[in-house]
């Protein structure tokens, strides 16, 4: 039986088609149209180093594909480098990538009618956007990771690309010399591959493997190891039997499966932006997920993973001490995840998981056993009050004084914040609120890696609170909150702080609240005036016109009323 559905109905459907002219053009024979026309979304390219490896795993990727059976058909998708674009204009555009991937892949797919998709990515938004596409097209698909980079050396200390950025706030501070500085910027990144800590890209490429949609393993493994490209040749061959047996995304998909994503995440210190990414990527599903789901699966999930920015190592150590396999297994043996879910290969969780250690190994301290957990709840919480009534995402765990009341230190943009950081304006107790920066005020939420690092490198990072409706880096610890919902710019209450303000932050009670009295507040909503747009061209501008709030993900095709 053919195992080419959706493209025979373009070019077996006439028996003299015109559609397979230009099928020939690109080498193709008569026996070529019974096989599945396979898309090959490939993220390369030299903008970053996250993607600037990806070339070798798609011609990888290719070649398996014809070696199973399938035609390739390669198209391209862009990447913003948040780490580069961090701080300037262009952090705005990183969000609205994921959007504009999503689109890519989906266009690409729909429009030349393709049997299934393998999609391979490397920068934070990659991830997200292509599983949004994945999910909306609904033809058999795989996600291929292109792979994490290994840390920097620098003086025997191990260095990620966030080394870089509090290393920029010690500089300031006269606590680092001139030639450390430049040692720690010249040697953060040694070569290809996604920033190594447990930040987005690792956080999100870890939790495909959870949801069933990467292979085993494939999520931890350093981008330049060969296991990388055999990973990727695996991958492929695995896509076409998924076409051959018609098992599709929205197949593997589900809240179970969601859960148990969520679940790794929490599991391994994860990134505040999974949070956005799965609301968006369960919108595009059509699965039902809200703050209360996470908020739900993070009380009872255990952090048992010792990795960076709160912890000590990065994803290749966790590869080394056994992966995403061996957080699931422990996982499941705890009852907390679903053995029972569906993955790409064909096989359920608990199959895949079936010859996985029930313990971790001894000789590591990456992946700690389920009763020596590093804590015992989740780091992702879902804070709200009358400063953010829809919601507002911490990481909660770790925290020296997870309890704090202080002054607002108001800013509308990331700018004036960090001349205030590095020019000593800040101090112990004070709490800065960053605003007009989600996603249709900023426009595209842009992350506040720049300023948190800052805090830190001034040593300031246990005692200064920071809350945005904008976003926070993978890389970012402290007392930090972002996503208020609503935003500023729709006239959240985030819009009524005043300098001086007294704000808590509770991460016991999981609360934000504003300490100014009810009718105050009224006063200053009905003074407030919208602010006028700052696109009214382009694609920020239609982002800024499209978003939705960041308690349903920021996407832009939410529900849209015809």
């Amino acid at each position: 039986m053919s195992i080419n559905r959706r493209s025979k109905n373009i070019t077996q459907g006439v028996a003299r088609s015109p559609n397979r002219a230009m099928y020939f053009a690109m080498g193709y024979k008569d026996e070529d149209f019974n096989k599945p026309m396979i898309g090959v979304a490939n993220g390369h390219s030299t903008i970053t180093p996250c993607n600037s490896g990806l070339q070798p795993l798609a011609d990888a990727a290719i070649a398996a594909v014809k070696a199973a059976g399938g035609n390739p058909q390669v198209f391209g998708t862009p990447t913003i480098s948040d780490g580069m674009s961090m701080g300037t204009e262009g952090m705005k555009f990183s969000l609205v990538s994921r959007e504009v991937i999503a689109d890519c892949i989906e266009t690409a797919v729909q429009g030349q009618w393709m049997d299934g998709c393998l999609v391979i990515g490397g920068c934070d938004k990659n991830m997200p956007g292509g599983m949004i596409a994945m999910a909306r097209m609904n033809v058999p698909s795989i996600y291929v990771y292109g792979g994490t980079i290994k840390p920097g050396k620098y003086k025997g200390k191990d260095l990620t690309i966030v080394s870089a950025f509090e290393a920029v706030g010690e500089f300031t501070a006269g606590r680092m010399s001139d030639e450390d500085f430049q040692g720690i910027e010249k040697n953060a990144c040694p070569s290809s591959g996604s920033c190594g800590g447990m930040y987005t890209a690792n956080t999100m490429s870890s939790s495909f493997e959870a949801l069933g949609l990467s292979l085993p393993y494939s999520s931890t493994m350093s981008n330049i190891d060969d296991e990388k490209r055999v990973s990727t040749e695996e991958s492929a061959r695995v896509l076409i039997e998924a076409v051959r047996n018609d098992l599709k995304p929205r197949d593997i998909i589900t809240k179970k499966a969601i859960e148990n994503a969520v679940a790794v995440i929490m599991a391994t210190g994860g990134s505040t932006n999974a949070v956005l990414h799965f609301l968006a990527i369960a919108n595009a599903a059509d699965v039902e997920w809200t703050y209360d789901d996470f908020e739900r699966v993070r009380l009872r999930t255990p952090v048992i993973c010792n990795l960076k920015p709160s912890g000590q190592y990065v994803a290749t150590d966790l590869h080394e001490a056994g992966g995403i396999p061996q957080v699931m297994k422990l996982l499941l043996d705890a009852g907390l995840l679903h053995g029972d879910c569906m993955t790409i290969t064909g096989k359920t969780i608990a199959e895949s998981l079936a010859d996985i250690p029930s313990q971790p190994r001894a000789d590591q301290n990456v992946i700690m056993p389920i009763d020596k957990a590093l804590y015992a709840q989740g780091h992702l919480a879902i804070l709200k009050g009358n400063l953010a009534p829809l919601g507002a995402v911490a990481k909660i765990t770790g925290l020296k004084n997870p309890v704090i009341t202080g002054p607002a230190r108001v800013f509308d943009d990331e700018k004036s914040a960090m001349d205030a950081i590095l020019a000593d304006k800040i101090k112990d107790g004070d709490i800065l609120v960053l605003r007009y920066l989600g996603p249709k005020g900023g426009p595209g939420m842009p992350e506040m890696l720049a300023p948190t690092s800052a805090i830190i490198g001034k040593g300031l990072g246990e005692t200064v609170g920071f809350i945005t409706d904008g976003r926070f880096s993978g890389g970012t610890w402290g007392m930090v909150v972002g996503h208020v919902a609503p935003e500023a710019y729709v006239g959240g209450p985030i819009a009524l702080v005043h300098e001086g303000d007294s704000i808590t932050i509770d991460a016991h009670d999981k609360l934000l609240q504003l300490n100014v009295s009810e009718e105050e507040l009224s006063k200053r909503k009905a003074a407030w005036v919208k602010p006028e747009p700052r696109y009214r061209r382009g694609v920020l501008a239609k982002f800024a016109a499209q978003a939705s709030c960041a308690s349903k993900g920021a996407v832009t095709d939410i529900d849209l009323d015809l």
